[in-house]
């Protein structure tokens, strides 16, 4: 997998870690959280966001709401 910046991330003081393969660095990325209400509406905007983080070992995405 690609690389993209990948480094160590802790949660909360714990060290995140790959439940697939192990692995302990990950790359971040923003998602929306789109909605069938919101998209029907054209207010995808409007959907709240998530941070991922994504293992560069197997690809594996943790999901975290932004507040």
């Amino acid at each position: 997998m690609s690389d993209k910046g990948a480094k160590e991330v802790s949660i909360k003081g714990n060290k995140l870690e790959c439940p697939v393969c192990k692995g302990t660095y990950f790359w971040r990325r923003k998602t929306l959280m789109n909605t069938a209400g919101a998209t029907f509406l054209g207010f995808d905007w409007a959907n709240r966001e998530a941070i991922n983080q994504v293992c560069s070992e197997c690809g594996y995405v943790f999901w975290f709401l932004l507040d």
